[in-house]
């Protein structure tokens, strides 16, 4: 007992010294960690829960329109180098997609916009498609996909009836392409495979043209090289008319995500960027990890399948455009997507304009603003409406940086 009083007075300060000596190593191992992770960004940052809101900041101010309840944007002003000077357009809120989604892709045919495929969350891709009826603002329908088709970075084109699926990414993360293509029958919901393309393909631009489904471009297997090869196939009534894909005239610049739009007879590739994020390297889940990505605004027509002809860029080079345009009155409306990287964070930077390609005059102008920045957006124009719904928005007026993944529908009146 003596003993151990005598050491008491020697505990009394050895106790607090060590707590103390144990939070100042805490707080600068948090600070060593926030500083070398801020240097780059990561893959984390883009993939912010599409159930968390707690952090978005609220953009929007609600009121009734037209004795409804739907929520009409009226935003702050954006305000960062990377916007263009426009005026935000007047957005009403239609009732929401069933699930969120990212590179996911849309069809319509009539007053149906069928959504297949994409990203829940980094490690969760659908696998069903969701039809939203324009006329009466519901959602519905629900079916599933193949069980060998790609779930994200579709090539898609529709011929009216049949819906054409070429290759894309098959899994979450970032595993690689499929080079396994189908056709769904829209008024059967029936699935049949077409003959698969030469080589897998990371979101190639595809579209049907005078009676051939053409796939150009996207990215090689490894999800980040730039492919320039295009091919093309004789199909009908949902059915391919030839064994093989033969090859046509390659395209002058690769790369994914591009609008691939056919308007009076001719060909347009709009768009995208060269690289992607890749695998890491000897990861077993195939984890996604960014590279160097150069995003673009060229335009390509071909008009007579011999010869390329390149036309006006874009107001601002952009990307993940390719189920994001429709057209109109004679022009191409593109809405939303990626450009260049912020110089000083290397972030990626989300559009938030509408743009406008004139095909009377073969210009660009920018008509307008969306409710926020989005990325991956699926578009469709009904009775003199243009709807987005899904996709991933940015951070709020002053961060143009990805952040949620969502599953809201918006429209607005367009005249042109």
């Amino acid at each position: 007992m003596a003993r151990l009083g005598g050491k008491a007075p020697v505990l009394k300060y050895i106790i607090p010294a060590a707590c103390v000596g144990l939070l100042v190593a805490g707080l600068l191992a948090n600070i060593l960690w926030a500083s070398s992770s801020s240097s780059r960004p990561s893959i984390i940052s883009y993939w912010e829960s599409s159930e968390d809101s707690s952090k978005v900041i609220p953009l929007i101010e609600t009121k009734n329109f037209n004795n409804n309840k739907a929520p009409i944007a009226r935003e702050k002003k954006n305000s960062t180098p990377e916007d263009l000077s426009v005026p935000l357009l007047e957005w009403e809120e239609m009732v929401q997609a069933p699930v969120p989604r990212l590179d996911g892709a849309a069809i319509q045919i009539g007053n149906l916009l069928y959504v297949l495929a994409g990203y829940g969350t980094i490690d969760y891709v659908h696998s069903h498609v969701d039809v939203y009826n324009f006329t009466e603002n519901t959602w519905g329908g629900k079916f599933d996909m193949p069980k060998e088709m790609a779930h994200s970075h579709l090539g898609m084109a529709t011929d009216g009836r049949y819906i054409y699926v070429v290759t894309g990414q098959y899994g979450p993360q970032c595993r690689g392409p499929t080079a396994k293509s189908f056709v769904l029958d829209a008024k059967t919901k029936k699935w049949s495979q077409l003959p698969p393309l030469p080589v897998p393909r990371y979101a190639p631009a595809t579209q049907l043209w005078r009676g051939r489904l053409h796939a150009m471009g996207g990215s090689k297997e490894d999800r980040h090289e730039p492919a320039l090869e295009h091919w093309s196939i004789a199909v009908k009534d949902g059915k391919a008319l030839e064994n093989d894909w033969r090859p046509e005239i390659p395209i002058p610049r690769g790369g994914p995500h591009r609008a691939c739009i056919v308007v009076n007879d001719h060909l347009l590739v709009i768009g995208g960027q060269e690289g992607d994020f890749m695998a890491k390297p000897g990861s077993p889940i195939f984890k996604c990890s960014r590279r160097n990505e150069v995003v673009y605004g060229d335009v390509y027509m071909l008009d007579d399948g011999k010869e390329w002809k390149q036309l006006p860029s874009m107001p601002k080079p952009d990307s993940h455009i390719e189920f994001a345009w429709v057209v109109v009155n004679n022009s191409i409306i593109i809405v939303g997507g990626t450009t260049e990287k912020n110089p000083v964070t290397k972030k990626m930077v989300l559009v938030g304009e509408i743009f406008r390609f004139n095909l009377n005059r073969m210009e660009w102008s920018t008509i307008g603003r969306m409710p926020f920045r989005v990325k991956t957006t699926l578009v469709g124009f009904w009775n003199g409406w243009l709807y987005f719904t899904s996709g991933q928005r940015d951070r709020g007026p002053n961060d143009p940086s990805p952040k949620k993944v969502i599953a809201s529908t918006w429209r607005t009146k367009l005249s042109l």
